[in-house]
């Protein structure tokens, strides 16, 4: 029988980093193995669940690039996700569950009890053979031993986790079943509830948890815990697969950025490492920052323009070949795009307060008189480029009996209106002479005699 697997999300308000890197590890083995990634919403709790918070389990997903296999057609048959299968919700298979029950009721394998439904758990010791963890002897508690049955239908109707969870691996002929190790102290009765169906449960593979960098267990509140973080904060997907596929697996060379066509090639379970994984954020913002410098520049592009529109900057209104250049200068700079409105805004609109802390350094009587040479030097320079912007500003250094550095400063002040950016004499090339010599202007105006 062919790989299949699942991903069996609660939405309850976010896509947790942890779910993400469950989702991960299901479409991995699946694309490794050849099988088939199934989608599933765990909805049966109405009062928690909301359409907004699958929405964000889609959005998270789509933006990953974890791509499923199996599900409805959606209804909407236009925008990005045409022709897109939808994911199963279990609110919408009562109906299986109800016969499920009924079976289990009329073998007497459940029984009703205080207007609930509770199945007749094993009265042993169940082994949990696990691919990851390996077998695990789950004996019966004290208080269990006294009575180990478990409600499977509430008293108001509702199927529990427990239930509809196996009822859905059973009805969808899962295979695998991937997913955190906090599940684990779940799965013995899983196992149970499979015997009861009379069918072989599939085979389990709980990956280690993700904790914070100190070691305790990551929440919803710590940072970095929601994926919705890295879309809002300008990563690069490709980044965060990379990364969220080492929380856990070892390619066991110790290289750390991999394409995800060689992960997918080499991905196996025996391969999950057995120990929890400590998130850092500071390695992922460093990955981030490789993935940025070796996107390609159409790729490049496409997203600081994304990010630059999210920021309220609308490129359109310049010349496409003048975004482009202004863009590139940014490309080996950023570790995340959100760094980048802050980094070349000044590209898109006129420099408005300057930086005070450099104002007060560099914005001084002295270097009035030093731009005022600079800006007559660049008024009668013939060719703009960035060489000979170079050469000009050292020149006119030279001149003034100072280093590059007593110019260069207050220049890129005066262009930016901030201490650090791009290369000096890149940016003065892409704003060009007009705007760089009005820039000085404003700046030398600024600048009491």
């Amino acid at each position: 029988m062919s790989v299949r697997v699942r991903f069996a999300p609660s939405p309850t308000g976010f896509l947790h980093i942890g779910g993400a890197r469950t989702a991960l590890f299901n479409w991995l083995y699946a694309r490794h193995t050849g099988g088939r990634l199934i989608l599933r919403i765990e909805d049966t709790d109405a009062a928690r669940n909301t359409q907004e918070a699958v929405d964000v389990i889609l959005k998270g997903l789509r933006w990953l690039g974890l791509s499923w296999d199996e599900g409805p057609l959606t209804a909407d048959a236009t925008g990005p996700c045409k022709g897109e299968r939808g994911p199963y919700y279990q609110s919408q298979r009562s109906e299986v569950y109800q016969r499920r029950v009924e079976a289990l009721l009329s073998r007497n394998l459940a029984y009703e009890h205080e207007g609930a439904v509770k199945f007749r758990m094993l009265r042993e010791a169940i082994v949990i053979p696990d691919l990851i963890v390996g077998d695990v002897r789950r004996e019966l508690t004290d208080r269990e031993a006294q009575d180990p049955d478990f409600v499977i239908i509430r008293s108001d109707g509702q199927p529990v986790f427990h239930f509809v969870n196996v009822v859905d691996d059973l009805e969808m002929d899962v295979t695998h079943v991937i997913r955190g190790e906090d599940h684990l102290s779940n799965t013995a009765k899983h196992i149970a509830l499979f015997r009861a169906f009379g069918v072989h449960p599939p085979k389990y593979a709980h990956i280690p948890l993700i904790l914070n960098a100190d070691g305790t267990k990551m929440s919803k509140r710590d940072i970095g815990a929601s994926l919705t973080t890295y879309l809002d904060e300008g990563y690069a997907p490709e980044a965060v697969v990379n990364y969220l596929c080492l929380l856990g697996w070892s390619p066991k060379d110790n290289r750390e950025i991999i394409p995800i066509a060689e992960i997918i090639e080499r991905f196996d379970l025996p391969q999950v490492l057995r120990h929890n994984a400590r998130f850092d954020m500071t390695k992922l913002e460093w990955m981030n920052g490789e993935y940025l410098r070796a996107l390609g520049d159409d790729r490049f592009h496409e997203l600081c323009v994304h990010t630059l529109a999210k920021a309220g900057i609308d490129t359109n209104q310049f010349p496409l070949d003048y975004v482009k250049a202004a863009i590139d200068t940014c490309k080996g700079k950023l570790k995340t795009f959100s760094e980048l409105p802050g980094y070349a805004g000044f590209y898109f609109s006129e420099v408005g307060d300057y930086e005070r802390a450099a104002a007060e350094k560099d914005f001084t009587v002295e270097n009035r008189h030093r731009l005022i040479k600079l800006r007559d030097a660049l008024d009668k320079l013939g060719d703009f480029g960035a060489a000979s912007l170079e050469t000009c500003l050292k020149g006119a250094a030279a001149e003034l009996g100072v280093k590059a550095g007593a110019l260069v400063h207050p220049t890129r002040l005066a262009c930016t209106g901030t201490s650090s950016g791009p290369s000096l004499y890149h940016l003065m090339q892409v704003l060009g002479r007009d705007r760089v010599l009005q820039r000085l202007d404003r700046a030398i105006a600024t600048i009491p005699n």
